[in-house]
């Protein structure tokens, strides 16, 4: 007989539950569920121990009076990814033999086992106490057409077995599955989302904890030793070669970026050394090259880089970034053919340019679709041949113009804020070691920009803070002369001072061209006064936002937020348990970066790869991401505040809001980054001060202190000895330190990345690199300059299929995903079901986001704000949280996913 004793659970969740218990019993003794009700006098809502826990102790007096063999019979459900689960052979052969013995008895052996794991330990063993064992077999009960599949489950468990606080599984069939979770009874739930491998290449079970955060010093005493065992699973050993099935997060220098095998000139730095400092990569473990055993082979084009199988791209994700793949290689071929074969690449004027961008600008550039065509017959061959060629060409970009305001107002609101400095000292000094590379005495002086002052001196208009610089001398310099030897590749060291005008915009006064550390080969542009000068200080610009285009490229996108991040994802796996506060709040900031940077190894970054190909700084660019790294990078300057104070361009000034004066009160980036940052730092400190309530509790959450020092000692071992490393002694260090993090990996990459298509891709006003330096008088290529300016300008710029090629890569580099997830989303808020106060949190930083959208939309409409607002400039809405699909120009993902 099976009587059930149903009981509402108010306490995990801010609406009561129900969850049933069926007692098995031989005999009918026990009383009525009116007598049981009247004997167990159950209080409502339950105290602490978890009802559970309490209905058991109730059930022990039951059973005092009842001497019966009681087991208990916990119903849940199992839901599983359906397409991942088998092939369509084998669903088929499932639907055609799911009635029949032979085959039931052919699958036996196979199954998912499951068994719950309670929150007590057996007195006896002082292990973990376990349900009995449940097997459920997935084909017999699949249905083709559904993405996933549910299924129930029963696990019986004894009388005093206590909450349960996790499951173990192991997966008995060939292939592997994907777990999303567990529903028990609707009240306790597991959030798995995660592949579990066969159990013969993975014969460890893997663990699932419920949803509840635990502290370490709070863990339930049944699950310390499985929290303890899932991070050394995820730990590894440090050796081997991983597989691609694998959980493991292990650290490598980057010494895998060159391919010595091919010879010298394909040799690239280790960066992770004394001599090249570097963050630490996830490591593959894959075996060493032929001919230098210090080098990484490099993967072949049958394999994927190794990174843990959970961060792979699935579904959606994989799609999408395959069809853009694949539209960016058709979009090329055109262009390669007219270059390598028919040898005319080259842009002979400013409207072979705009040949390969479509007529019509479209400002939301979101996936295309089919419309439908209205037939008619004979369609003509000309429509035939422009809807072709339309197809072939990119979608244009929301600037194309570079005039000198222009320059100026990228640097505040455009592909690259984050370079843009106050200057602080005339002429500005180079902080290069002389004894390396000379002097270094800039060859600005004073008469080249007194007459753009308005009247002021130099000392004047830098007091009063009129004075900026985009200073790229220190970065390019080191590396020019190898810069310079490349085919087809030339460079400058740039400088160029901005003054800023009285309507609060930017206009460059001045331009620096550095060749090496002799003074005699440094010159300096002015603002032109005739037609001569008009185009060499257009070609001087050209080099500036190609230096600028690289620093962002290397340093504010690719270092900054993707490398220097990544030993903070590979950490969190490492130290901190998934039942840790921590690891939930920063969990959706962790997806997808390990796979991405992954990519970019194989073909963005590596020798051969599209920066090295693309840009001036060719093969010297993993030089200049380390010598940015060792010299420049603090992570305590990551911080927006931080970085605007370091910059010159904010003050600390408790008169305005938040403790903070901007110096340029028009700078987009940071006028709407401030907003993003203190909401941000509200929803952080709710969080931390849940959590703990003194310092007292964040010295000595074991977890959350291995996880800082491998931070640092490992992750960023070149910078250990750092004096610069925020301490971790209080609820304002971790919520500092955590809102840091957050900010770069959702904010600051948004701002850097989802940018570069929209208003970047106009490659006359960006160019990646250029091809000659200015022309001399004297030398034949003055003669050509002086016939054909425009001409000669074009001929500085890439051909027609270096310039496709770098389209394509930057356009689907600003795509967002179709199953992009936004900062203030939070898919599942199942893991505070019983803490009203995080999801209130959670809930009003979602809020402050739509209000400060909409203060953005106000700023974009304000003529007063010249540099978002006015003919022909696009609204700055990158720091806007919410986007649609494709390359939009707005948009904060919760993580670096591209």
């Amino acid at each position: 007989m099976v009587e059930a004793l149903c009981i509402g659970v108010s306490e995990w969740s801010s609406q009561p539950k129900c969850f049933c218990i069926k007692r098995q019993r031989t005999v009918s003794m026990l009383p009525a569920f009116s007598e049981l009700k009247t004997m167990l006098q159950l209080p409502a809502p339950f105290s602490q121990p978890p009802p559970f826990t309490k209905l058991v102790e109730y059930s022990k007096k039951d059973l005092a009076l009842n001497p019966l063999s009681v087991t208990l019979t916990i119903a849940g459900t199992v839901t599983i990814k359906n397409s991942e689960i088998t092939d369509h052979k084998e669903m088929m052969m499932a639907m055609m033999h799911q009635h029949f013995d032979t085959f039931n008895n052919a699958v036996r052996e196979s199954g998912i086992v499951l068994q719950l794991v309670s929150t007590k330990t057996d007195l006896r063993t002082r292990e973990s106490k376990l349900s009995n064992p449940v097997e459920l077999e997935l084909l017999k009960r699949f249905k083709v057409g559904e993405e996933s599949s549910t299924y129930k489950v029963e696990f019986e468990i004894d009388s005093d077995f206590g909450f349960p606080g996790a499951v173990t599984v192991t997966n008995k069939y060939d292939k592997e599955i994907f777990l999303e979770g567990f529903s028990l009874e609707g009240f306790v739930n597991i959030t798995c989302n995660s592949w579990v491998q066969p159990q013969k290449i993975h014969p460890e079970e893997r663990i699932f904890f419920s949803n509840k955060a635990y502290l370490p010093c709070h863990t339930p005493v049944g699950l310390k030793e499985l929290r303890k065992e899932e991070l050394r699973q995820l730990r590894g050993n440090g050796k081997g070669v991983r597989k691609r099935w694998e959980r493991v997060y292990d650290y490598d220098v980057y010494n895998d970026l060159g391919n010595p095998d091919k010879g010298s000139q394909h040799v690239r730095p280790i960066l992770g050394t004394t001599e090249h400092p570097s963050p630490r990569r996830c490591r593959t473990g894959r075996p060493p090259a032929t001919t230098d055993k210090k080098y990484e082979s490099r993967a072949n084009s049958s394999e994927e880089t190794y990174v843990p199988r959970d961060e792979v791209f699935e579904g959606v994700r994989k799609e999408a970034l395959d069809g853009e793949k694949l539209k960016g290689t058709t979009r090329n071929l055109i262009p390669l053919i007219k270059t390598c074969i028919a040898k005319c690449g080259d842009f002979k004027q400013l409207s072979d340019v705009q040949q390969i961008y479509k007529r019509k600008r479209v400002d939301k550039m979101k996936p295309e679709k089919e419309t439908p065509t209205k037939w008619s017959l004979p369609m003509t061959m000309s429509k035939i041949q422009n809807d072709v060629e339309e197809y072939f060409k990119f979608n244009t970009p929301r600037i194309v113009n570079g005039g000198d305001e222009e320059l100026g107002r990228q640097a505040l609101a455009g592909v690259n804020p984050l370079s843009i400095k106050r200057l602080e000292a005339f002429p500005p000094v180079s902080d290069l070691d002389p004894s390396i590379y000379g002097a270094q005495k800039s060859a600005l002086k004073e008469k080249h920009i007194i007459g753009h002052l308005d009247g002021m001196s130099v000392q004047q208009a830098m007091a009063e803070k009129k004075l900026f610089i985009l200073d790229y001398h220190d970065a390019y310099l080191p590396f020019l002369s190898g810069m310079n030897a490349q085919e087809d590749k030339k460079a400058y060291a740039t400088r160029t001072i901005l003054y800023l005008t009285p309507l609060g915009t930017l206009k460059p006064i001045a331009i620096e061209l550095s060749l090496s550390e002799r003074e005699s080969s440094k010159q300096v542009l002015i603002p032109p006064l005739d037609a001569t000068s008009h185009w060499l200080w257009q070609i001087a610009k050209a080099h500036v936002c190609s230096n600028d285009a690289g620093v962002h490229q290397l340093v504010h996108h690719w270092l900054r937020t993707h490398a220097c991040v990544e030993p903070f994802i590979i950490v969190a796996h490492r130290q901190l348990s998934v039942m840790h506060p921590l690891f939930k709040l920063l969990k959706p900031h962790l997806k997808h970066t390990l796979q991405i940077n992954a990519l970019a190894r194989e073909g963005l970054i590596n020798e051969g790869g599209i920066i090295e190909s693309d840009f001036s700084t060719g093969k010297y660019s993993t030089e200049i991401i380390s010598a940015a790294y060792k010299d420049w990078w603090r992570f305590d300057m990551e911080a927006l505040p931080a970085d605007l104070i370091r910059r010159g361009l904010a003050e600390p000034d408790p008169t305005h809001p938040h403790g903070l004066r901007l110096v340029i009160e028009d700078y987009p980036y940071a006028n709407d980054g401030l907003l993003v940052w203190f909401a941000l730092e509200n929803l952080v400190r709710t969080y931390v001060n849940y959590y703990y309530r003194d310092g007292n509790m964040v010295r000595s959450d074991n977890e959350l202190q291995a996880w800082y020092s491998e931070v640092i000692k490992v992750g960023h071992a070149d910078h250990a000895n750092a004096s610069w490393w925020p301490t971790l002694s209080t609820p304002g260090d971790l919520t500092s330190i955590l809102t840091t993090l957050i900010w770069v990996v959702s904010v600051q990459h948004s701002a850097v990345n989802f940018s570069q298509y929209p208003l970047g891709g106009y490659v006359p006003m960006r160019s990646p690199h250029m091809k000659k330096l200015l022309p001399k008088e004297g030398n034949p290529e003055y003669k050509e300059f002086m016939e054909d300016p425009e001409g000669y300008l074009l001929s500085c710029l890439p051909n027609l299929f270096e310039t496709t090629k770098f389209l394509a890569v930057v356009s689907i580099l600003s795509q967002h995903s179709p199953d992009e997830e936004y900062i203030g989303q939070r898919k599942d808020l199942s893991d505070w079901a019983g803490d009203p106060e995080i999801i209130q949190a959670f809930y009003k930083f979602s809020m402050d986001l739509k209000r400060i959208e909409k203060e953005i939309e106000k700023r974009n409409k304000d003529p007063k704000l010249r540099n978002r607002c006015g003919a022909g400039i696009p609204p700055y809405e990158l720091l806007m949280a919410s986007s649609d699909p494709g390359v939009t120009g707005r948009g904060i993902p919760n993580s670096i996913g591209i």
